[in-house]
């Protein structure tokens, strides 16, 4: 980015007129180079040239400085600077003292960066101390021992100048064995933003407050009515308990005035805990979870905090957006997944916090755009991308930074927040010395950025790390409350930071994907294709999954939300456990589906020519079935029909926790066995679980059968036995009754042709025909040695591994 020139106009200060007299001296530093060979005098001067030769650069004594406060003075107030110095060398610093050391004056941004850098001593940059009584004495300093200094100095003795930023130096300077004269053993830098009256014109600062951590949640919840959700562990209560990330996080911006950049995902793990919930063990079982309490104080502070103030939700679980258009959006179904995390961002947030948040923007990761990531970004809805000035760099030549909003085409704003100051943060925070440094080079930017020659007022916004931790909080908040109180800035939400006017020189072209940082496109960095090929193969699953399920809210709901955690920015430089996470959603998913499934049937045998066989569906889950299909094909259709054909298929419900046993009438065509292959089905045609299969003997005629008809022949010979012996009687006893004259006795008429009418006296039914000549009807029912089906038609016994089929 372009930088202003010195600014027009502005009386130089002491220390710039300073500066001017020390070009000439340097102009003679070869020369004074060869006397400082020499010990030279104690004095002031003197100490500043032997530090020149024998000091420049030296890391001696560490000087650390620990606080500066106020961290923007104004006319009246006295700075006090405190710190530490520690003696890194072997011998004993004697005589020695650390003094302030003020100005020059910067003039650009540019500037800052480079005073920031250096290290070491250096002649004409670095300028005299205040001295006098502003200093911290110290008879000596032990190898390896540190102590402490502070120092206060009234504004007016540092004669400053008119605003600016100023260099603000922290020097010890004393003597050794070695060196007996005065030298300067250890500086450190800093900046001191002067504005002691209210600017004419004050930078319009937004700054983003994140909310947003790692993924909490699994896709596990209990089978009870409340569906009690499973945790991966219970970190998240350690980040809302007091002292925590998050807890500070919200304890800090509620006193600052920011825009809240939430994830919902957040706000819904902390709501899960609000009621019972558990945690996974290492061992593969769940253990309850005991911060309800801590859930509940963190949201209800959110949520009172959050009122009437300007709140941003990103998609659910904030998802990578770069990742997917690199990676993922040639995959099928993964832009839908963005869509969904969209749609239920809004409501997520309100439901909970009862504030509507505005959705509009997409947050790329390190705000590193391409044109591919913008079409991604704004193809759920959202038409602001919030970039970083470090990828939509300035190419016009501006001699200011620019308002952070412009139009990138297509109906898309950018939002291109500041990367330096964005950054400032991003260090290790835990030490003051680094926390001090960072805060007044914060301030000294943004002072900059204000009395740079623009002809306007600017929009700045500030875009932080996603997740700083506690110390990276603390420090910001601190940054961010001088900002606040100084004279040179005002708050302003990101909503309207996005609506201000453009500056006309601004540049507007997303930079090519060539240009997309390496650092943030690597594989660990990244979601890989393969993890949107996951993704897409859980959620065809829970597509076939979900079309037969009475309840769909149970399912679909939690294992949605889990698909969108799998996407999550948070994954970013943790791939291994993005993997582990994938897999868990993925395989508890098929442990569910695998609850509905067919039971395994042993072989069986078929005697005669039709029979019934039975396949048992056993439901686990704890919410009915539907929508299923239940298919028995037969592999060899021209020995063992199904139905009438080759299959026949049966619809399926089962309600939870019972099965149910499904008949099928099959007919035999020829002796053998064949291969019977049982098969569900959802009603849209798609396989639903493994089929089973088994073998049917058909016997067509066996010894059973054959031992059945020889009995029945042997009735037949029997009963005609019978009828011969007792017409034989019969024909005996007339006979014998019978008249010498021939004439009828016992009912027994003659015709005139001789021919004799006999009433047979046995009955009708015992005669062959009756006896055993009539075939069984075919709607007679089944024969007494039929076996009872297993199961009734719903059960919730499992089919034994012995059961035969129904004849």
């Amino acid at each position: 980015m372009a930088e202003a020139a010195d600014f027009q106009g502005i009386s130089p200060s002491p220390a710039r007129r300073w500066l001017r007299r020390s070009g000439v001296l340097l102009a003679g530093v070869p020369l004074l180079a060869g006397l400082l060979q020499l010990p030279l005098s104690t004095s002031a001067s003197a100490a500043e040239k032997a530090s020149l030769a024998d000091a420049t650069g030296s890391s001696t004594i560490d000087v650390s400085l620990d606080s500066l406060s106020p961290s923007a003075p104004t006319d009246g107030d006295t700075v006090t600077v405190s710190g530490s110095v520690t003696n890194k060398g072997k011998q004993t610093v004697t005589d020695a003292h650390v003094g302030l050391r003020v100005g020059p004056s910067l003039s650009t941004r540019s500037a800052i960066d480079t005073a920031a850098q250096r290290t070491g001593f250096q002649l004409g940059l670095d300028a005299p101390e205040v001295g006098g009584k502003y200093v911290a004495k110290f008879s000596k300093l032990v190898a390896g021992v540190s102590q402490h200094f502070s120092i206060s100095v009234p504004v007016k003795e540092l004669d400053l100048g008119s605003d600016g930023v100023y260099q603000l130096g922290v020097s010890l300077t004393g003597r050794t064995a070695a060196q007996p004269w005065d030298q300067i053993l250890g500086i450190q830098r800093t900046f001191l933003p002067w504005q002691p009256d209210e600017a004419d014109t004050k930078t319009k600062t937004t700054y983003l407050w994140p909310l947003i951590s790692t993924v909490h949640l699994t896709a596990e919840t209990g089978s009870d009515e409340q569906q009690t959700p499973v945790f991966k562990n219970d970190d998240l209560a350690k980040e809302i308990s007091p002292g925590g990330r998050l807890d500070q996080l919200l304890t800090m911006g509620s006193d600052l005035d920011v825009t809240w950049v939430l994830d919902p995902d957040l706000l819904a793990s902390v709501d899960a805990m609000r009621d019972s919930y558990r945690i996974q063990t290492e061992n593969g079982t769940t253990t309850a979870g005991k911060n309800q309490a801590v859930a509940k104080a963190w949201l209800d502070k959110l949520e009172k905090t959050v009122q009437d103030k300007k709140v941003v939700a990103l998609p659910f679980a904030d998802p990578d957006l770069a990742s997917l258009a690199h990676n993922g959006k040639n995959v099928t179904g993964s832009l839908s997944h963005l869509k969904d995390a969209t749609d239920v961002a809004s409501s997520t947030v309100d439901t909970i916090l009862h504030v509507k948040p505005s959705t509009e923007f997409a947050w790329p990761a390190d705000g590193a755009v391409d044109p591919s990531i913008v079409k991604v970004a704004t193809s759920a809805g959202a038409d602001t991308v919030i970039a970083r000035s470090d990828s939509l760099r300035e190419t016009g030549g501006l001699s200011y930074t620019p308002s952070a909003a412009r139009p990138i085409g297509g109906g898309t704003t950018a939002v291109v927040a500041d990367a330096r100051l964005s950054t400032a943060f991003q260090g290790d925070m835990t030490k003051a010395d680094s926390s001090t440094l960072a805060v007044q080079e914060f301030l000294a930017q943004s002072l900059m950025i204000n009395l740079q020659e623009s002809g306007g007022q600017r929009s700045i916004v500030v875009a932080p790390q996603r997740m700083p931790s506690a110390s990276q909080a603390q420090t910001m908040a601190q940054a961010l409350k001088a900002l606040q109180d100084g004279n040179w800035s005002e708050s302003q939400g990101l909503s309207a930071a996005a609506k201000a006017k453009p500056d006309p020189g601004a540049t507007t072209k997303v930079p090519s994907a060539s240009a997309y940082p390496s650092s943030l496109r690597k594989h660990k960095q990244e979601l890989p294709r393969s993890a949107f090929e996951d993704i897409q193969e859980t959620q065809t699953k829970l597509d076939n999954f979900q079309v037969i399920l009475t309840d769909k809210s149970r399912v679909v709901t939690p294992f949605g939300r889990a698909i969108e955690r799998g996407m999550s920015t948070s994954w970013r430089g943790r791939a291994s456990q993005a993997e582990t996470f994938r897999e868990g959603v993925k395989s508890y998913l098929e442990d569910l589906t695998g609850l509905v499934h067919l039971i395994d049937k042993s072989d069986a045998k078929l005697s005669g020519r039709s029979a019934t066989i039975p396949v048992t569906v056993q439901n686990n889950l704890v919410q009915g079935v539907d929508n299923l299909v239940l298919r028995l094909t037969s592999r060899q259709p021209n020995r063992l029909k199904i139905g009438d054909g080759p299959y026949d298929e049966q619809p399926i419900q089962v309600a939870g926790e019972h099965s149910q046993s499904v008949k099928f009438t099959t007919s035999t065509k020829a002796n053998g066995p064949v291969e019977v292959v049982a098969q569900l089905y959802t009603k849209d045609g798609q396989a639903y679980g493994p089929s089973v299969s088994f073998e049917v003997k058909v016997t067509e005629i066996t010894s059973t059968v054959m031992l059945v008809i020889g009995g029945g022949v042997l009735l037949l010979v029997l009963a005609g036995f019978r009828m011969y012996t007792q017409r034989k009687r019969a024909a005996a006893r007339q006979a014998e009754e019978e008249p010498e004259d021939g004439s009828a006795a016992g009912g027994v008429n003659k015709d005139t042709d001789g021919t004799v009418d006999t009433e047979d006296t046995e009955d009708s039914e015992h005669g062959p025909e009756g006896e055993s000549g009539v075939e069984s009807g075919a709607d007679d029912p089944e024969h007494p040695s039929d076996p009872t089906p297993d199961t009734a038609p719903e059960s919730t016994d499992p089919s034994g591994t012995g059961e035969r089929v129904d004849r």
